[in-house]
């Protein structure tokens, strides 16, 4: 786990000296933390739901107090903190307090499509709690992204453990403080520290299922010690996400949502463009647009090992012949454009965490799928385009690898409650929000009852029965009508006999 060390920062799973309400570090009441999650799992849907929903009052009525608990360390101001994480975040919850009852109602399959030997048998499919569910949040959106996790998990009726990424302690435990408040049973959700050993230990505790969000390197590390528990796992991870101007672009609305991109939060989202590809003629025309909007973007501090690989990377960058416009100053970097780079450049594979954009030239859009499938990273796609040409980009979408195609926009649209997110490739897989996000929070519990019937599998075979299963096979299933009347004669036959 040492490759952990990064995202896995401070976790240690809280005790009774922990300063904050004891409720939000986990102390029960003397019940174990399986017979407290089965009494919340327990609680009907709705029960549940109402306890979200107070608690989404809750923040609202004390927004500024998460702007507040929010890093000062990220690059961004407290309206981007409460637009970009508290705002989503309770529009997620407000999307399963009308939806979660429909998502996770039991469905009970009725007669058509049953096959004819199953007649007499009633199926029914349930989703229900996994029973403890580990979130290992990230330290760039400590609030909106481990923040909407834990709500599904919870309306799902699971016991959560929520390991805040790097900065996130306090405002997880705000958030935590306030859903018990609204009436979470204090031991249904515990909030770790921010260290490794704690992540650790929290993985060691064997939770049911694990959702992580963090870089892919991290996340081998994770994979490697839930391996041995054969535990599942949701992976939100790494992007190196890309952009593609088509010859009919808007390129002043391109330049704003580059701009944008490189802006939000210093550069250091998982989304925030890495790659442009353009034709030449596109890309002539697009560059001082891009240039001007650039230069309007405030800089943003990187670490002492993200400023190192970024100098490395900027470095073999110019060697190869691209040429590195701005200037690197890691205490306050503006964004920088790598233009005239090769799709197969470092800089243009990297998942870095900095305000940098490699500009690719395609010859054609024909030539795009082959630059864009040389890099491992498959989270989201942008896509622009004239609005009438939006058949064409979706087609051109459909060759690029990726969790989300996005057109004329990049990033904020996939803050809809009401859609799925996940990664391709070295991206991760499984998805966290919406319909499906949530369903990631259960597990499925087939029920089937037999209400009469035949029951003739109970019966021993003999090789002398096969003529009429095999009878039964081209009935059901032969072509042509003379091969399925022949069968079901055959099949006759066999059963009288």
């Amino acid at each position: 786990m040492k490759a952990a060390t990064e995202e896995l920062q401070n976790v240690r799973v809280e005790g009774a000296s922990c300063p904050l309400l004891s409720g939000v570090c986990g102390i029960t009441t003397g019940a174990t933390p399986a017979a407290e999650q089965a009494r919340w799992a327990s609680m009907p849907l709705r029960a549940r739901l109402r306890v979200l929903r107070a608690a989404r009052h809750l923040m609202a009525a004390r927004a500024e107090e998460f702007s507040e608990a929010i890093s000062p360390q990220l690059a961004r101001t407290k309206a981007d903190t409460l637009a970009t994480e508290l705002l989503p975040l309770l529009a997620g919850c407000k999307f399963l307090e009308r939806e979660a009852g429909r998502i996770l109602a039991t469905q009970r399959l009725g007669m058509s499509g049953r096959p004819l030997w199953m007649t007499g048998v009633a199926a029914e499919i349930h989703r229900v709690a996994l029973g403890h569910v580990l979130v290992i949040g990230p330290s760039n959106f400590p609030l909106f992204i481990p923040g909407s996790q834990v709500l599904q998990a919870l309306a799902a009726g699971n016991r959560v453990t929520w390991k805040p990424g790097l900065g996130g302690g306090p405002v997880a435990q705000l958030m935590a403080r306030m859903l018990i408040e609204a009436g979470l049973p204090p031991s249904a959700l515990t909030v770790t520290d921010e260290s490794v050993e704690a992540a650790r230990e929290a993985l060691a505790a064997r939770p049911d299922k694990v959702i992580f969000t963090g870089s892919t390197k991290t996340s081998q590390g994770v994979l490697a010690e839930l391996a041995a528990t054969t535990t599942p796992a949701v992976l939100e991870l790494s992007g190196a996400d890309a952009i593609v101007v088509t010859p009919t672009a808007d390129l002043q609305q391109v330049a704003r949502a580059v701009a944008f991109g490189l802006r939000l939060n210093g550069g250091s989202v998982c989304m925030s463009p890495r790659r442009l590809f353009a034709t030449p003629t596109t890309m002539s025309a697009l560059r001082p647009l891009l240039h001007a909007e650039l230069a309007k973007v405030p800089g943003a501090a990187l670490d002492a090992g993200t400023s190192t690989r970024l100098r490395t990377m900027l470095d073999e960058a110019a060697g190869g012949g691209a040429e590195v416009q701005g200037t690197f100053a890691p205490d306050a970097q503006k964004p920088l454009l790598v233009d005239h780079a090769t799709a197969d450049m470092a800089i243009a594979r990297s998942d870095i965490f900095a305000p940098v954009l490699s500009l690719i030239e395609a010859e054609s859009m024909l030539h795009v799928p082959a630059l864009y499938a040389q890099c491992s990273y498959g989270l989201t796609v942008a896509i622009f385009c004239a609005r009438d040409k939006e058949k064409k980009a979706r087609m051109l979408g459909e060759m690029l690898d990726a969790g989300t195609l996005l057109i004329n926009d990049i990033i904020a649209p996939t803050a809809d409650p009401r859609v799925p997110f996940g990664g391709r490739g070295a991206s991760g897989y499984g998805v966290t929000r919406g319909v499906e996000g949530l369903l990631e929070m259960t597990a499925v519990r087939t029920v089937l009852i037999r209400r009469g019937g035949v029951m003739l599998h109970l019966d021993a075979t003999t090789d002398k029965d096969a003529p009429k299963f095999a009878g039964m096979i081209r009935a059901m299933h032969g072509k042509g009508l003379a091969m399925r009347w022949a069968a079901l004669k055959q099949m006759v036959k066999g059963l009288r006999s």
